[in-house]
């Protein structure tokens, strides 16, 4: 299908060819959803951790005689009953990653791509580039754009000073093609590819 190309001034430039077969599928909310579940599963440290009875830096000295006190038997004072004393049953120091087969998450992201189409919530950008890296600049264009949320994906790199004028503005992400994935292009409400773009996922999701 025929998109669309406009530059920076939002200036219509030309079009480009967007394939069907990563622009145009089904929706599949349920794809989408297991991949970012995956992903957010994934990028988890993992690093929570409690003490067991073997950890906690206490005597292993009964705390007091056997019989006699009016007390409860104890034998330790490392037990989670007792203050100080272990966690019974805490978290563990783990890996959170699922699996997830990349069918699916080649899907999940045509998907998204689809969607974004199908709400007329993509633009297909010249060129991502500014003669000197002032976010001043690019705020200018995103306003003429009409850019409120956008994700900008450029090609194998993102230009150095589109990239530093990007990062003192709110709601403005970049990312090279590489990057692109299911949960950044959803939680942005405007999705911008660049032609290098376009032809980097065409080959990506080929």
């Amino acid at each position: 299908m025929q998109w669309d190309v406009v530059n920076l001034n939002n200036e219509t430039v030309g079009t480009v060819e967007l394939d069907e077969a990563i622009f145009a599928v089904d929706v599949r909310p349920d794809v989408m959803a297991r991949t970012i579940n995956w992903q957010l599963a994934k990028r988890r440290a993992g690093t929570h951790k409690t003490k067991l009875r073997g950890e906690v830096a206490r005597t292993a000295k009964k705390p007091f005689r056997q019989k006699g006190t009016g007390h409860a038997r104890q034998g330790s004072s490392k037990g989670p009953h007792m203050r100080g004393g272990a966690v019974v049953f805490g978290p563990l120091v783990r890996s959170h990653a699922i699996d997830l087969p990349k069918k699916v998450r080649r899907l999940a992201l045509k998907s998204a791509l689809s969607a974004k189409r199908a709400d007329g919530l993509l633009v297909v950008l010249d060129k991502a580039e500014l003669t000197e890296p002032k976010s001043k600049a690019l705020a200018a264009h995103a306003v003429k754009l009409g850019w409120q949320r956008a994700l900008v994906i450029d090609g194998e790199v993102v230009e150095v000073n589109f990239a530093r004028a990007a990062r003192n503005l709110i709601g403005v992400d970049v990312l090279p093609t590489q990057g692109a994935n299911v949960y950044d292009i959803l939680r942005h409400g405007t999705l911008v590819l660049t032609r290098a773009a376009v032809d980097k996922l065409k080959e990506r999701l080929a």
